[in-house]
């Protein structure tokens, strides 16, 4: 026994078939006619397209999108990065620091 794929469908297809019920044709007859799994499909299909357009119904590219490289008049200069790294660890020394102070009030 084979095991069932995810069918994908053109844009083309889904275009034809979202104009085809907005012409009047029913949905179970189209979704009975080009064998898919149900009516619901065009019906999301249809909703796509009324709220994005025919554009809604073209493929989108899978997986994560790619992250531009900084451009060079954003990438950071090596003295502001030093700057910020100091401003960090003052901060955190002086969060010790004030920890250390704590410590020591609770052991006497």
């Amino acid at each position: 026994m084979t095991k069932p794929t995810k069918r994908t469908f053109s844009f083309e297809f889904k275009r034809d078939i979202v104009r085809r019920v907005l012409a009047g044709e029913s949905k179970l007859g189209l979704a009975q006619e080009f064998d898919l799994s149900s009516p619901r499909l065009i019906e999301n299909w249809l909703i796509i397209y009324r709220t994005e357009g025919e554009d809604g119904l073209r493929p989108k590219p899978k997986g994560r999108p790619r992250g531009t490289p900084a451009s060079p008049e954003r990438q950071e200069s090596e003295l502001t990065k030093l700057r910020r790294e100091n401003e960090r660890l003052r901060a955190e020394n002086a969060y010790l620091g004030k920890l250390r102070a704590l410590r020591e009030q609770g052991r006497r």
